[in-house]
């Protein structure tokens, strides 16, 4: 088999572009037997510089030939991105792009170029070129042609990975692919057949990657008039989960700028959404949750909706998945709630003094396998006391627990949550010294404050706010002893020299302060 071979490549670097297609197909033949018979034979190949010859047989006129080719290629570089790398450096891709164009007819050719597509669309290297053909219209004129499931997954197969791309998005969006996704979700969405299923979630899964691209999503929402973002929301009430998610998430996706989200807020998607989460509330499904409350924590984003979808019921219809186990739906909860507060003192108070909801974020606090959830606690926690102002809201938090995590957040990697943490802890201290002053101490916050202040890392806010906190705090007897216990005016009156005007400022305010109650 080897001596076999070897006259083959022999044969092929010699014959590639003046032998006649009878012997160049038997040459082929044998190099495929081979490679089918042992998948070792792939080195020698590459070793013996086959690759430029068998690229350069794709300009091959003789369909056999070309097709001997391509299945030659893509058994040698099978499963290697550093061969598949090399094929898309050569400029493989225009010319498996331009056959697909000229011999749609052929079926096995056709096959051909899209496994290669399949297997090279995978490298990020390669969408760039791909970009640069007309591929998306003869994908999408190739899969208007196509009746059976197993050919039109092949053609899905190669559509998803490229459609990654944001340019690519726009050109499958241009060719008229949304209206054949539409045209499937249409006539599998109640069908009960394993194969309908399969297409229906494949083609509404493609439907949502092509909204993550800003042009593509801008195009098919048409200032919220538009055929297809009408037809996505239709997907919503609908009774089949898969629709269901795929809609929530097309309104995720759609609800990326703050005119769209505008625009769906005062169309009334709200209620669609709370609609969708109330049929889902018991032993709902997970995905769904996820993807309504995503949607809706990205459309209380701009400030004019807030108030909105607090009248709509917003905040109630998210609290009735306080119970969820599910971290993804715990995150996404979060994040809307925050989200609905931000500058809303009512809100904030209101759910500030929920105890069921204060004592749930102490405890997604200490969940230390679920970073995000974690996070979200605190910054939530903080955020009830920043936007409330208000002492009924800091006593059920200290009443629950929240304090130590308040000071731990202080000490953050994310200057966004220390910031955060300072200002609610100020608050605190303002409003409210006497009832957190036992936990305050316990959390050792003046010790952490000391080690933020002298920390030429921290940044300037944060050291501003280290100080406007001390200040607050040594109105606590207990607290100022462990304040000059700890020798801040050194640290502070080192500030004063600092190059930001404003910790500069606050620092000879601060040892202003220090110096008289010492």
């Amino acid at each position: 088999m080897a001596d076999n071979l070897s006259d083959a490549l022999k044969k092929l670097k010699i014959t590639a572009t003046d032998s006649t297609a009878d012997s160049l197909e038997g040459c082929l033949d044998c190099l495929l037997q081979a490679l089918a018979q042992n998948k070792f034979m792939r080195n020698p190949c590459v070793d013996a510089g086959l690759i430029p010859p068998l690229v350069q047989l794709l300009n091959c006129k003789d369909q056999e030939v070309l097709l001997q080719t391509g299945r030659a290629l893509g058994n040698i570089c099978y499963d290697s991105h550093t061969l598949q790398s090399q094929l898309i450096n050569m400029g493989v891709i225009p010319t498996l792009v331009k056959l697909l164009g000229i011999h749609c007819q052929n079926a096995a050719l056709t096959e051909m170029c899209l496994v290669a597509f399949g297997n090279l669309a995978e490298l990020e290297s390669s969408k760039e070129q791909f970009a640069y053909t007309n591929i998306a219209e003869e994908l999408v004129k190739l899969f208007k042609k196509q009746i059976e499931h197993d050919k039109k997954e092949m053609i899905f197969e190669v559509l998803a990975p490229l459609a990654e791309n944001d340019v690519i998005k726009l050109q499958l969006v241009e060719a008229g692919l949304v209206e054949c996704l539409l045209e499937i979700v249409q006539k599998t969405v109640d069908s009960d057949k394993e194969d309908d299923i399969a297409e229906l979630k494949t083609a509404s899964d493609l439907m949502v990657l092509l909204l993550l691209g800003d042009e593509s999503m801008q195009k098919l929402f048409e200032g919220g008039k538009g055929s297809v973002f009408q037809r996505v929301l239709s997907w919503i009430p609908s009774n089949s989960h898969q629709l269901q998610l795929a809609g929530a998430l097309a309104i995720a996706n759609f609800a990326r700028n703050d005119g769209n989200c505008i625009h769906m807020v005062d169309n009334g998607i709200v209620q669609k959404l709370m609609d969708l989460l109330d049929r889902h509330v018991e032993d709902g499904n997970v995905t769904v949750q996820h993807a309504a409350l995503s949607a809706l924590r990205n459309l209380a984003i701009p400030v004019v909706n807030k108030a909105k979808m607090l009248s709509a019921g917003v905040a109630e219809a998210v609290l009735k998945f306080l119970r969820s186990e599910m971290p993804p739906v715990q995150f996404k909860l979060l994040g809307t709630l925050r989200m609905l507060i931000d500058a809303q003192a009512e809100a904030a108070e209101q759910l500030g003094k929920n105890v069921k909801l204060v004592e749930r974020l102490v405890e997604w606090c200490e969940a230390k396998d679920h970073a995000g959830v974690m996070g979200e606690s605190n910054r939530l926690l903080s955020a009830l006391i920043r936007h409330s102002k208000s002492k009924d809201v800091i006593r059920t938090i200290v009443q629950s627990g929240g304090i130590k995590h308040l000071v731990t957040m202080a000490t953050s990697e994310h200057v966004i949550m220390q910031n955060e943490a300072l200002v609610a802890l100020a608050l605190i201290a303002a409003l409210e010294l006497v009832t957190a002053e036992k936990d305050l101490e316990n959390a050792q916050l003046v010790q952490i404050l000391h080690r933020l202040l002298s920390d030429d890392r921290s940044a300037p806010e944060i050291k501003y706010n280290s100080m406007v906190l001390i200040c607050a705090l040594i109105g606590s007897e207990p607290l100022q002893k462990e304040v000059e216990s700890m020798a801040f005016l050194e640290v502070v009156s080192k500030l004063r020299s600092h190059e930001n005007k404003t910790v500069a400022q606050q620092a000879s305010l601060t040892e202003q302060r220090l110096a008289v109650e010492s």
